[in-house]
């Protein structure tokens, strides 16, 4: 049940750039109400999404956020409707808000292979336009960071903070300024294109039907295999779903 739970909010998230609501979710899935809150729950307190609080609606579910991020992800056709000014972007844009810039790499696995993130270096004033055709940096794009303030092991101490922390930046000597201006701890800054190799890995499998959460020793495996090692990326040893 859980697992097709999370099938169907990742499925309409890629689908419509939106979850379904606890009715819709309800309806798709032909079971009761309570059946499917239950389900969110149990995903909620399992790390498999994250509800508005008080509520079982959805509000996370990596890569795929519902509320507005410092990270837009555009498929590249909605891309070229807002090139051509207002009125084309008007009409059906299709896009998604996504965490950080790691869950976006995760939108571009899932949903959006060709596409254009519109970001800020550091979350600060410079725009950042960043083009992925068929899943991979092009031209520019191809040259710049992305900054990881605080390791992955920390991470569900306060996902929401984690997650809009991880940060593109145009070179990697911009993060130590940024971090001693903001107070924030200097992590790991790792390139885009790597970046983009973790979401395949990590995110590759979040549509499937049979969906669940990796162990600790296959999110480890992940990381070691797109060459994420070291203390910063090592995960505390555990019998839990990371």
């Amino acid at each position: 049940m859980d697992g097709r739970v999370h099938h169907e909010v990742l499925s309409t998230f890629a689908r419509l750039g939106r979850p379904p609501s606890l009715d819709e979710l309800a309806r798709a899935l032909a079971v009761p109400h309570g059946d499917a809150a239950a389900a969110l729950r149990r995903l909620h307190d399992g790390h498999g999404l994250v509800l508005h609080p008080g509520s079982a609606e959805v509000w996370i579910a990596h890569p795929f956020s519902a509320s507005p991020t410092a990270a837009w992800v555009a498929a590249a056709d909605a891309s070229a409707g807002a090139a051509a000014g207002p009125s084309a972007a008007g009409a059906g844009v299709r896009g998604w808000w996504a965490p950080c810039m790691w869950c976006a790499s995760g939108v571009i696995a899932l949903a959006a292979p060709d596409a254009t993130i519109y970001a800020r270096y550091g979350g600060e004033h410079e725009a950042a336009l960043i083009e992925v055709r068929a899943g991979a940096a092009t031209g520019a794009s191809d040259e710049f960071v992305v900054h990881f303030a605080m390791p992955p092991r920390d991470a569900w101490h306060n996902v929401v903070h984690w997650c809009s922390t991880v940060l593109p930046f145009r070179r990697a000597e911009d993060v130590d300024p940024w971090c001693e201006r903001h107070g924030l701890p200097r992590g790991a800054v790792v390139p885009w294109a790597q970046v983009l190799a973790l979401g395949r890995a990590w995110y590759g499998r979040h549509l499937d039907e049979d969906w669940r959460k990796h162990t600790v020793a296959e999110a480890q495996a992940i990381f070691d295999a797109v060459g994420l090692t070291g203390e910063f990326w090592r995960l505390p040893v555990s019998d839990r779903p990371f």
